[in-house]
């Protein structure tokens, strides 16, 4: 099935809705599928081979990746926040490709041999020269519908492949159609080039949801757009959640019923907050990967404040988890010999299912032959099913021949409240291989001296676990959607350690 025949479910059971834009900006469904044929018809006509967006969010955005679909052709989201080198390096793999895009980057979009057209000039054109009948979409549904590049945090961007059938499989395996009520409106806070922006624009159409974006962040906007907008649902990412729950003035949100968030670990201090501040919101926190477009483990409202309730320590520490995988998703916990791991042990996590691609561009599928895919993420799945994310595989720290895992360090100290931000890296040492080494940021209005903090670590975790230095930053670099760049950590605490050698 095409992306585009959601769009086609949509029109016919909701032509009229305001789907796509704010109060008094809004197109409905039959608008957009109006645009969506011209721009698949002149797609066509000039044989472009991809649509690629480098350009901020909004509706713009969503009526590119239906008219991609319609055309048969993929939508390549490329991040607007990269060096031009990198940019330059992206472009470049996609000859014959049409770029919707800003005036800044129109000179290194032509320099890569590409045409463009900026956004508000490819809406005018769409919306001057209706094409005057439909576009029948292409029906294969192995054909690639987007290639998203993943964030670089580790390594090199890869550009991951999500088919028509991946993206589809994970709708109609998630979204009710029509499930959503003509008064409901999501308010979508990041970037379009990461998967959470390509899934919820599609899932909030077919819905039946009128989705909002948030261009520039920041907590006072985004407070205040949710209480002028009459937002319902929300998705942020943690660092953004930690804003608006921090920001100045007023935090009422009377609309708002649930809040999504993902894409990094959630401080305990933070969700706390929130779930005391917002008692009538439901919490949601999703776990997923490009790799298996969005979402593939759930912790919903009733779990959260179950976990707040409770005093089980089991039950609260709940809160930390992923939640339970999603009945369409099958997942095995296996240890470092491919063995399948019982409930409680850790090892890496492996995804199987249809909306799973475990593909990468020039690179082809990675899936085993089973059909699975290394996340390359560590964790457990726990008696009761719920997934407990450890964090990335390539972060273990190896000291003294032992593994460590960075993540139950940065968990230790989040739980203290004077830290708003943690980090924990492996950092080059003659005697152990590695010493362990933490960035932290100061929680607001707070003090807390190093050696307090290593000492709170090691009462709760053993001596070896403990960080041999502690340091003291005004902030971690993040991506926008909040994971941390640890290869910039360590960049910048080696330089540091060299300049004072």
């Amino acid at each position: 099935m095409n992306v585009s025949i959601l769009l086609d479910m949509v029109v016919d059971g909701m032509g009229d809705r305001p789907l796509l834009g704010r109060k008094g900006q809004t197109y409905t469904a039959s608008e957009v599928s109006a645009l969506c044929d011209t721009a698949a018809a002149s797609l066509t006509a000039q044989d472009v081979k991809a649509l690629v967006y480098l350009d901020i969010n909004g509706p713009c955005f969503t009526i590119a990746l239906f008219a991609a679909a319609r055309a048969g052709i993929p939508l390549v989201p490329l991040n607007y926040r990269q060096s031009t080198e990198q940019m330059a390096g992206l472009l470049a793999k996609h000859p014959g490709a049409l770029v919707i895009t800003s005036e800044q980057f129109e000179a290194t979009c032509s320099a890569a041999g590409l045409k463009t057209v900026t956004s508000d000039d490819w809406l005018a054109k769409l919306a001057a020269n209706p094409a005057g009948s439909p576009y029948v979409a292409a029906e294969d549904p192995a054909a690639p519908a987007a290639i998203i590049y993943t964030s670089g945090t580790t390594s090199e961007p890869k550009g991951v492949v999500l088919r028509h059938e991946n993206l589809t499989s994970y709708v109609m395996g998630s979204v009710e159609f029509a499930g959503a009520s003509d008064s409901e409106a999501a308010l979508v806070s990041v970037p379009p080039y990461h998967i959470a922006a390509v899934a919820n624009a599609i899932t909030n159409f077919y819905a039946g949801r009128r989705a909002v974006v948030l261009e520039q962040f920041s907590g006072e906007e985004w407070l205040e757009v949710v209480r002028s907008e009459e937002i319902t649902n929300a998705l942020v990412v943690p660092t953004m959640l930690a804003r608006i729950i921090d920001a100045d003035g007023d935090h009422r949100v009377p609309s708002l019923r649930t809040l999504s968030y993902g894409g990094a670990a959630m401080p305990r201090r933070v969700i706390e907050k929130a779930l005391a501040e917002w008692q009538h919101v439901g919490f949601v926190n999703a776990y997923g990967l490009t790799e298996t477009s969005s979402t593939i483990a759930v912790l919903g409202p009733e779990d959260h404040r179950a976990a707040v309730d409770s005093a089980d320590q089991h039950v609260r520490d709940r809160l930390g988890s992923a939640g339970q995988v999603l009945p369409t998703v099958e997942i095995e916990i296996r240890g470092a010999d491919g063995t399948v791991l019982s409930a409680g042990e850790v090892g890496r996590i492996w995804v199987r299912g249809e909306q799973v691609s475990g593909e990468y561009s020039g690179t082809g599928s990675v899936l085993d032959g089973s059909g699975y895919f290394d996340t390359r993420d560590e964790g457990y799945i726990d008696a009761d099913g719920y997934l407990f994310v450890g964090g990335r595989a390539d972060d273990t720290i190896i000291r003294g021949g032992e593994n460590i895992a960075p993540a139950e360090i940065e968990a230790v100290l989040l739980a203290h409240e004077a830290v708003a931000d943690a980090v924990v890296v492996g950092v080059a040492d003659i005697e152990w291989g590695q010493r362990l080494e933490a960035v932290i940021v100061r929680a607001p209005n707070t003090r807390i001296a190093p050696d307090d903090l290593r000492e709170f670590v090691r009462t709760r975790l053993r001596g070896s676990k403990t960080p041999d230095t502690i340091h003291v930053w005004h902030e971690l670099p993040r991506t926008e959607t909040g994971k941390l760049v640890r290869r910039h950590v360590l960049a910048k605490l080696n330089s540091t350690s060299e300049l004072s050698s």
